[in-house]
């Protein structure tokens, strides 16, 4: 039977040309080489399985190859790069950090570094995962670092460059290396199916990719298991769903076409049937937040290569993404965000994601409503007032004495009404009777916006209402700005609300109009007038006095005043 040799050894990258996603890195080494510009010392660092130390073995096998070619590439065909596919080289040194992270082990590398090499030019020393030493394993390798022999170059790699000592990293130069693109690793993956005669699904590979998080190694681990998995010949999409307990991209789907005209039932048994499967709910509102963000890229043609996925499933994205109003989609992240954070304390996890849900549901009816009230508000406000619907004539009532004869409010109709007397004649003396009589036979009924008497608690109750409804549909940063502070009410009708900086007065100003459509009509007084104010720069280290601290502290507790007035208390 033959020895089976996993994708990530049998794939390793040989060249700096094909190293996946560190264009920047090779180009820069390979620049090195070319101009004799090689530095002492070398310091790798990043992620797991992103080439860090393969980088390190392809430099060490170019610094080395007498025939370098013209794109600054090993020749493969000298007797050092020979020796090296061969794993025969005397000239290039492993240590594992990880393993060999004690000051005796330094120590010998130390007496190592003393030796020429016996063909080529260099020495190198790799040392992966060498934030592993220990500090006096540090300390010894230090002056050896900064002073080494001509014929030496060291190369570390780390996953932690936050372990490693200052003085280490400022005697190297340092590469950091980047997660790789899902792109780049599906291209890869399916050159490595291709080279095994595998048929393999472009969704299915995208999917690999994404699980992988930047890691080759990792991606290339997952694909091996995937072959297994499907007897060797091909890797398919349902495949790779089904092994890899991956959420597929149609729930998703599927779930947005019920959460758009709010169909919520459907929304909950769907989330039932995910759950039934063994899915993760935290793994699930993560998914439902990368949808949603998906969803939100991919109506604007700048942000659509941000997209990450094969072109199919973009396609769908695209198709269902002018569904959604972008507004929507942003209050929509907001709770999925919400719900993630209070998922983490939650004693009922599945009542929170179906409570999430729920409100995803709602999101688009409570736009469309607020929507309708603040054009009927403002069509009110303009003058454009709405029919009244005509009701049977009331029954003759008596004539009004002078002096009960003031305006009346009818509730009996839609809109109400005021009773006004309308003067047709000038004053003349002696005529009073014939002017009352004329009063009487002339009254007429106009109608007239609700002009009802407002105080301070009615508006902060009212206004307290607003926020929480903003709250509800995830505007949290419109919540804060309208909690900052009371509303004070002036004369009755005019309204004045207290704001910190320049921006806040901006936010507020696109609120301004649904603000004060939702007062007028809840508190029934269409002659409220809201104006914005900017704070004024407080005073600096004013000391309160006695009556100050007493006031603000009665604001707070009427209980304290009357505390103070049983007990006939003054301030001292």
């Amino acid at each position: 039977m033959e020895n089976f040799i996993v994708s990530a050894r049998k794939y390793r990258p040989v060249t700096f040309k094909s190293v996946v996603g560190q264009e920047s890195i090779t180009n820069t080494l390979k620049n090195s080489i070319r101009n004799n510009h090689l530095a002492q010392a070398f310091l790798f660092c990043g992620p797991r399985g992103v080439g860090k130390t393969t980088c390190a073995r392809i430099l060490a096998k170019t610094i080395n190859c007498f025939n370098l070619t013209a794109d600054t590439e090993p020749c493969n065909e000298c007797e050092s790069c020979i020796s090296f596919n061969q794993n025969a080289s005397f000239n290039i040194h492993e240590l594992d950090a990880a393993s060999n992270n004690s000051v005796d082990d330094i120590r010998a590398l130390i007496e190592q570094v003393r030796f020429a090499p016996q063909v080529g030019n260099y020495s190198i020393y790799i040392i992966d995962e060498v934030h592993m030493l220990s500090s006096a394993a540090f300390n010894a390798f230090l002056k050896t670092l900064e002073e080494p022999p001509k014929h030496a170059i060291f190369i570390l790699a780390t996953t932690e460059r936050h372990k490693i000592l200052p003085t280490i990293l400022s005697r190297c130069q340092v590469f950091t290396f980047n997660r790789i693109k899902v792109d780049d690793i599906a291209y890869h993956l399916d050159f490595v199916a291709k080279s095994e005669n595998i048929v393999a699904d472009a969704d299915g590979l995208h999917v690999i990719a994404q699980k992988a998080d930047g890691g080759l190694r990792d991606a290339l681990s997952m694909f091996d298991q995937m072959v297994s998995y499907s007897g060797g010949t091909a890797v398919t999409y349902e495949s790779v769903i089904e092994n890899l307990n991956v959420l597929d991209y149609d729930y998703y789907f599927r779930l947005t076409e019920f959460l758009l005209p709010g169909n919520y039932g459907e929304s909950l048994m769907l989330l039932d049937t995910i759950l039934s499967k063994g899915f993760d709910g935290a793994n699930f509102l993560v998914g439902l937040g990368e949808h949603l963000r998906n969803l939100l890229i991919c109506q604007d043609a700048q942000t659509l290569n941000l997209l990450e996925v094969s072109a199919g499933v973009k396609s769908r994205y695209q198709s269902q993404s002018h569904q959604w109003k972008p507004v929507t989609l942003i209050q929509a992240l907001e709770i999925v965000i919400r719900s993630e954070q209070q998922l983490k304390t939650s004693k009922s996890p599945r009542l929170t994601i179906e409570l999430c849900l729920l409100l995803l549901s709602r999101l688009n009816a409570v736009v469309e409503e607020k929507k309708a009230i603040a054009q009927t508000d403002n069509s009110t406000i303009q003058g454009n007032k709405p029919a009244v619907q005509k009701e049977a004539p009331l029954p003759p009532q008596p004539a009004p004495t002078s002096e009960e004869r003031r305006p009346v409010i009818n509730f009996r109709g839609v809109n109400p009404i005021k009773t006004v007397s309308i003067q047709s004649h000038i004053n003349k003396p002696g005529k009073e009777d014939e002017l009352e009589d004329e009063k009487n036979r002339s009254h007429s009924i106009i109608e007239e916006l609700p002009v009802n008497p407002v105080n301070g608690e009615m508006l902060l109750e009212c206004w307290k209402k607003y926020c929480e409804e903003l709250r509800t549909e995830g505007r949290n940063s419109m919540y804060g700005n309208l909690t900052l502070t009371d509303p004070v009410l002036k004369d009755g009708t005019h309204i004045t609300y207290v704001l910190q900086n320049e921006s806040q007065l901006k936010e507020i100003e696109f609120e301004k109009p649904n603000l004060l459509g939702y007062l007028r009509k809840h508190l029934q007084n269409y002659n409220i007038k809201l104006e914005l104010i900017k704070a004024e720069a407080p005073l600096k280290n004013r000391p309160f006095t006695q009556d100050e601290k007493l006031k603000a502290m009665e604001e707070k507790n009427p209980n304290i005043s009357l505390l103070r007035k049983k007990l006939g208390l003054q301030p001292e």
